[in-house]
């Protein structure tokens, strides 16, 4: 049970690590573009 329990806490420990390494290396950038919606104002029935 012991053994289980060590695997567990290194696999634990070995994801947090990548996937710290993949937050500072990996790109997460954000695809920026210009939205251009019209807009009526004041529209009266």
């Amino acid at each position: 049970m012991g053994r289980i329990v060590k695997a567990l806490v290194v696999l634990v420990v070995f994801g947090f690590i990548g996937l710290t390494i993949y937050a500072y290396l990996g790109d997460l950038t954000p695809v920026q573009g210009e939205v251009t919606k019209p807009v009526v104002l004041n529209a009266t029935n």
